[in-house]
């Protein structure tokens, strides 16, 4: 197997630097392989379950200059510990929109994993989760568990056992009705062949790099989602408002003129909360851990990955006194790197202040400042 993929979480996967969204596509133009791509203005990452398609996608790499750099592979998911785990999981499930097998159908969006729960935690969790979806879908949630919207937002719901969530209604983007602005302004075309969506994905990413705006433009067998990032439509963002918009429809028309149209039902965008006694040590043993960079608006507490391919963090202000800090969540991160890679990231999480709670040869469960936990797995 060639040097520029590695199994993560068992698919073959890679990201090669690239200069822009184009010269990204440029390698999406000659794959005859089938691959899920994820196009950002830095290069791509690549996930096969084939080896003759890693091998045919390095060869394709190299011909156009690319280079492999597979250092910050890794994947962040979701974990919960349940006392009635088949009840926790239907309701997530019907919350995030996801499968049987608790996964993104696009497979963009973190994984959702519930394990049993041995001892009594009543409390709120210091983890919590935001959901945004097009408002049909959110009424559909709300309809199918019977369950009134509460919190300061009045968007909150709870599961059987007390987990939440911010369920977030997302709504049409202005004079752009194929996107929605779910936190991140958003649109999906299905599409009808691997050709389709090069053609799609080369014409999206000419316009995005001649408007200078930063795209996540992810190809998959369904079809392509086009997404702006978190908050990057808004107007005090650099080629946001009304720029932001114009490119928005100059895209919907090169998916029109390719006979597509919008179909919103994926659509989805997650991030997570973590509520916080010290935000900015955690945010630095989180920036750590995950390599990550923080928001430069002073307005938010937001960390994101430089790469756009995991969700965002969030800090909120916790008093030192309250009762949750003693407290065990029921909710916790999955993170998976590449196998050789998860003692450096255990390395670095101790560095910034964490501390190891287990330790298997295929798992450590590592605990930030504050008693918010990460399991790690790709450990030999």
């Amino acid at each position: 197997m060639t040097t520029d993929w590695r199994l993560l979480d068992g698919t073959l996967t890679t990201w090669y630097d690239a200069p822009s969204h184009s010269a990204g596509a440029a390698l999406v133009e000659r794959l005859a392989a089938r691959a899920d791509v994820d196009l950002r203005a830095t290069g791509l990452r690549l996930k096969t379950d084939s080896e003759a398609s890693a091998r045919e996608i390095a060869q394709a790499a190299r011909g156009l200059g690319l280079t492999a750099d597979p250092s910050m592979l890794q994947q962040v998911g979701l974990a919960f510990e349940a006392a009635d785990p088949a009840a926790v999981t239907d309701f997530w499930r019907t919350a995030l929109g996801y499968g049987a097998d608790n996964l993104d159908p696009l497979r963009r969006d973190p994984s959702l994993s519930i394990s049993p729960l041995t001892d009594a935690r009543p409390l709120r969790n210091r983890i919590h989760v935001d959901v945004v979806r097009p408002s049909d879908a959110v009424d559909a949630v709300r309809s199918t568990i019977d369950q009134e919207p509460y919190g300061a937002w009045g968007v909150a719901l709870a599961d059987p056992e007390g987990n939440e969530v911010d369920l977030v209604p997302g709504d049409e983007l202005p004079d752009a009705t194929d996107w929605w602005t779910n936190f991140a302004a958003m649109v999906f075309y299905r599409t009808t062949s691997p050709e389709q969506s090069g053609r799609l994905a080369s014409a999206v990413a000419k316009l995005a790099d001649a408007a200078n705006t930063p795209l996540q433009i992810d190809l998959r067998p369904a079809g392509v989602m086009i997404d702006g990032s978190k908050d990057q439509w808004e107007d005090d963002l650099p080629n946001g408002g009304a720029a932001f918009v114009e490119l928005a429809r100059r895209i919907q028309d090169a998916a029109h003129d390719l006979g597509l149209t919008p179909d919103a039902r994926p659509l989805r965008f997650v991030q997570f909360g973590i509520d916080a006694v010290d935000a900015d040590v955690l945010s630095t043993f989180w920036r750590t851990l995950l390599g990550y960079q923080p928001d430069p608006r002073a307005h938010v507490s937001d960390i994101y990955d430089p790469r756009r391919l995991n969700p965002v963090l969030f800090f909120q202000q916790l008093d030192a006194n309250d009762e949750r800090t003693k407290q065990r969540n029921r909710i916790h991160f999955e993170l998976v790197v590449p196998d050789g890679q998860a003692q450096a990231r255990i390395d670095a999480g101790l560095s910034a202040g964490g501390r190891i709670l287990e330790q298997t040869p295929q798992r450590c469960l590592l605990s930030d400042p504050e008693g918010n936990e990460i399991g790690i797995r790709g450990v030999h």
